[in-house]
């Protein structure tokens, strides 16, 4: 008896589809149950595409940007939004001195004068560059990847590493730059048997939680976050 049009292969599984597959999704499903925030999100920054979130982001970088656990840049990140600067002119009004102390009681202290010194310039920066708007530089770089790299590492402070923190976070508000993974993602997801590729890793979770997975991948790269753990935890599902 010939069979109904379209009935075979009704229950085939989706083009691309291998168990292999399927493994690596439940891996990133099972880091990002873990994982539920971004850096930026820990540092309470409501991130959106508006100068007062972005120049956050770009304060935050700056402190994750030296050598120094990313808890404590964190914790001071925290301690300069809640002293009130948000915002370049805010950050440019504040002493050097009430940053020096704002970063202290962070205990961002190893680095806290030269870092309050590159804060207050960069806010001037923002300002006198991209008139406090890092939309602007954002329209200026066309959403290119590597003109955005060149553009943040203008600021004091931020270097190749700055340039991959800030476009790794900030991928989930501007959508061109996905998927976007600098090498301690890469670096993660190698440790959590993942495609160590953007495109690959972008295969595993919906656009919207790239970004993310990719802060979560870092987390395990760094050590903050167990692959093991992980990877069991997958395996249990």
């Amino acid at each position: 008896m010939p069979r109904a049009p379209g009935r075979a292969g009704a229950n085939r599984p989706p083009v691309g589809y291998t168990p292999v597959m399927a493994e690596k999704r439940e891996v990133a499903r099972a880091l990002l149950d873990r994982q539920r925030q971004t850096y930026a999100e820990e540092a309470g920054i409501r991130l959106a595409d508006r100068p007062g979130p972005l120049y956050q982001l770009l304060v935050l970088t700056t402190l994750l940007s030296t050598r120094i656990r990313a808890g404590v840049a964190l914790a001071a990140a925290r301690e300069l939004f809640a002293a009130g600067y948000r915002t370049p002119p805010a950050m440019e009004a504040a002493s050097w001195q009430d940053r020096v102390d704002a970063l202290g009681r962070g205990h961002y202290r190893r680095y806290d004068e030269r870092t309050a010194t590159m804060l207050g310039t960069g806010a001037r920066l923002c300002l006198d560059r991209w008139r406090g708007d890092l939309r602007r530089l954002h329209r200026e770089a066309n959403g290119d990847p590597s003109v955005l790299r060149r553009l943040l590492i203008e600021f004091p402070g931020i270097g190749p590493t700055g340039a991959d923190i800030f476009l790794r976070e900030v991928q989930t508000v501007w959508p061109d730059v996905r998927p976007y993974a600098d090498r301690r993602t890469l670096a993660g997801a190698e440790r959590l048997g993942l495609p160590a590729n953007p495109r690959g890793l972008s295969g595993l979770v919906g656009e919207g939680d790239f970004g993310r997975l990719a802060s979560a991948l870092v987390r395990v790269a760094l050590g903050q976050e167990n692959a093991g753990e992980v990877s069991r935890m997958a395996a249990a599902r």
